[in-house]
């Protein structure tokens, strides 16, 4: 075995958002090494499980869902050149949140549309 065979292939590149970055930077680091295991998973696994990545309904936009302990987080993201995210090489990081309940959605996606619609500006 050579040393390129350890090599990852990168099937999606990762574009976090000045928001979701200030929402990841302010986590414990356990919390950060599980969101980066999930970033690495969508980045390098070209049919990524719904166990991490969620089509929200009626929406162009997808959830990253990272779980630590009974602490549920989420991010919305948006498929940048495709709209299905399996065939997407571009993926948005637009804001992450900690659910709480099911009524975070509603706001966290609204947030999500308009940090969206100012980088199309």
């Amino acid at each position: 075995m050579n040393e390129d065979d350890n090599k990852t292939i990168e099937v999606r590149r990762i574009i976090p958002t000045p928001q979701f970055d200030e929402f990841y930077f302010a986590q414990p680091a356990r919390v950060q090494e599980k969101f980066n295991y999930v970033i690495n998973v969508m980045a390098t696994v070209y049919n990524v499980s719904t166990k991490f990545i969620k089509h929200l309904q009626n929406t162009n936009l997808y959830e990253m869902r990272v779980s630590v302990g009974s602490n549920e987080y989420r991010t919305v993201l948006f498929a940048a050149d495709n709209p299905n995210f399996i065939q997407a090489t571009q993926i948005i990081l637009l804001n992450g949140f900690l659910k709480k309940s099911n009524k975070d959605y509603k706001k966290q996606v609204e947030l999500a549309t308009k940090i969206l619609d100012d980088l199309t500006l």
